[in-house]
């Protein structure tokens, strides 16, 4: 997603390579929970309207990002360069809020004819005042930014986790349940601490998974559920993960109390359904209105949590489609 704006000749001037949306709609889930955590994040206050984040390169090569208030603007660019389109996003000075050194996300192009991407040396003249470069997360560790950026792969390529769902376990209660079946990863392996947009679910063909309704997926060959990580396949649980309790109690709390905007956020999916996205304090949940839920906790590193349909969650994630907020 690269703008066509010429090299750099100028070290004030930007050569813009990408941009993303700051909205309470859209946002940068490595920045935060919900839309004022992320904005609080780059010293910006929570307007309504939101933001684009312009992520280029000075003329030496410094990584910088410009917030800017032409929301309008950036949508039309991120839109022409999704459909192959060439655009020149090119803001005027009287829309920049503000330049911050760094990238929060990991940007795969690179401006040509200048130096290779870098973070700007501070301004001795600011007197320690210039703020630390942005940076995306940590690939090689796991934490809220990473386990947000799972829920968000997942949200994204939804039908290649759903599909090691089968329906029996999906839309099955058995007596005595609470309405969702949890358990653990789909495949034997999550996002993981280095997954970030676009990361494909690893398949390990060599081990057979069957789920349970209340305890999720688990080995059947005996052998680990997740050697591709090194991890000891864990005893699979007699009910639903605490967290989990945890994370449903918290997101039906939205339901009375309502959250921060974009701390639910619901987007397109097919048919008459809508793909929802929830955050709390050490949990993540990923969903669609009409099928299943999968849920991402702090606490479980890598671990992908399956929540089956049964009694409880329909009603659940009806009452959170209808407080979350959508893109315009």
């Amino acid at each position: 997603m690269a703008a066509p704006n010429d090299t750099v000749t100028e070290d004030d001037a930007l050569y813009v390579l990408t941009a993303v949306l700051l909205t309470p709609a859209q946002f940068p889930t490595v920045l935060g929970d919900d839309y004022p955590a992320a904005c609080a994040a780059l010293a910006v206050e929570p307007y309504a309207e939101g933001y684009g984040l312009v992520l280029g390169q000075d003329g030496t090569g410094a990584r910088w990002t410009v917030v800017v208030d032409d929301v309008s603007l950036v949508a039309v660019a991120i839109a022409a360069w999704d459909c192959g389109m060439e655009y020149d996003l090119s803001p005027d000075d009287r829309s920049m809020v503000c330049a911050l050194p760094g990238w929060p996300l990991p940007v795969a192009v690179a401006a040509p004819g200048v130096a290779a991407p870098h973070d700007p040396l501070p301004d001795p003249d600011d007197e320690g005042t210039t703020p630390a470069p942005l940076s995306p997360p940590d690939t090689e560790s796991w934490g809220p930014a990473q386990r947000r950026m799972g829920a968000d792969e997942i949200a994204h390529r939804w039908a290649a986790w759903r599909e090691q769902i089968d329906d029996e376990t999906a839309f099955t209660t058995p007596a005595g349940a609470d309405g969702a079946g949890t358990g653990g990863e789909p495949d034997g392996q999550g996002p993981g601490p280095g997954a970030g947009p676009r990361a494909e679910p690893e398949p390990h063909p060599e081990v057979e998974v069957e789920v349970d309704v209340e305890t999720g997926p688990v080995a059947t060959d005996g052998g680990e559920a997740d050697t591709a990580s090194g991890r000891e396949a864990a005893d699979p649980p007699s009910g639903a993960h605490p967290g989990v309790r945890r994370a449903l109690a918290e997101a039906q709390a939205y339901v009375d109390t309502p959250p921060p905007p974009g701390r639910v956020r619901s987007s397109f999916a097919t048919g008459d359904a809508r793909m929802l996205r929830a955050d709390g304090p050490g949990w993540s949940l990923v969903a669609r209105t009409d099928d299943i839920a999968f849920v991402l906790l702090d606490e479980e590193p890598g671990e992908v949590l399956p929540v089956g349909r049964g009694a409880a969650l329909p009603g659940l994630l009806t009452a959170l489609a209808a407080l979350a907020v959508r893109p315009a």
